[in-house]
């Protein structure tokens, strides 16, 4: 992205006893690239990683398929990919510093799909960004294009519905640990003239693309977990899985964020 003399102008400068922000403000340059070129100052060579198993003569899929499958969850529900100079890309996807089981989670996922890609983490108010850079990215997430997600066409790609029906509960796992939630709700009743309270385990998903919550309910579908929508006024559309034996394979399968 930068060439060896702008990295070792920004790092003269630090070295200098000037500040990250101090030094990013007269190059330029992210005080993230600047604080990781403190580590490593050569480029990291992009043209040198792993060849894209999409570009290839006879195209096939990624490495660990199982590991596509949850990322794939968490880019449709919370993930971006923006195009960079020199054609490079970077995915990103947000969670929440609530859960940091789910950042590890979605950091090791994204390191399965690009082994030789950096994968770093990007602190925003409330959040983390789990970030790599490859120019293979739109390949990987052909969904990828210009717009919100719910303004535009989300289709699979035949070999990415493939690789869902044959790791579906990852798939599930990963749209819930964007979008979606494990509750416990509750109710009265009266038993015996006396009113007691009732608790039960409720999963919600909430997405404003109908394509992605008809992905959602597809594959819910074909593991026998029943769902029903939410009718709310909001432009998002919210799925509910509430029956016992229902939620028991969703507890069993993908459980509550951590």
């Amino acid at each position: 992205m930068y060439d060896m003399g702008t990295r070792k102008r920004a790092l003269a400068l630090v070295a200098q006893g000037r500040s990250l922000n101090s030094v990013s403000k007269e190059t330029g340059v992210s005080r993230a690239a600047i604080r990781s070129w403190q580590s490593r100052i050569d480029p990291l060579g992009w043209d040198r990683a792993a060849p894209c198993p999409r570009c290839r003569d006879t195209p096939g899929e990624p490495e660990d398929p199982a590991a596509y499958s949850y990322l794939l969850g968490l880019y449709l529900g919370d993930g971006c990919i923006s195009i960079q100079r020199r054609g490079v890309s970077s995915l990103r996807i947000a969670c929440a510093d609530d859960w940091p089981g789910l950042i590890d989670a979605c950091a090791d996922a994204v390191r399965a799909a690009r082994p030789d890609n950096k994968v770093c983490r990007v602190q925003s108010e409330g959040c983390q960004y789990v970030t790599s850079w490859s120019k293979h990215w739109p390949c990987l997430f052909p969904q990828h294009g210009p717009g919100k997600k719910h303004n535009r066409t989300i289709a699979l790609e035949p070999w990415q519905q493939e690789i869902v029906d044959s790791h579906p509960w990852e798939f599930i796992r990963g749209l819930i640990h964007s979008d979606g939630c494990r509750i416990t709700n509750w109710t009265t009743r009266l038993v015996g003239g006396e009113r007691k309270r009732y608790e039960y385990p409720r999963y919600f998903f909430t997405n404003t693309s109908t394509d992605i919550i008809r992905l959602f309910t597809d594959t819910l579908d074909r593991l026998g977990v029943e769902w029903k929508s939410l009718h709310q006024s909001r432009a998002a559309d919210t799925i509910s899985i509430a029956r016992k034996a229902s939620v028991a394979l969703m507890d069993t399968h993908v459980g509550p964020k951590y």
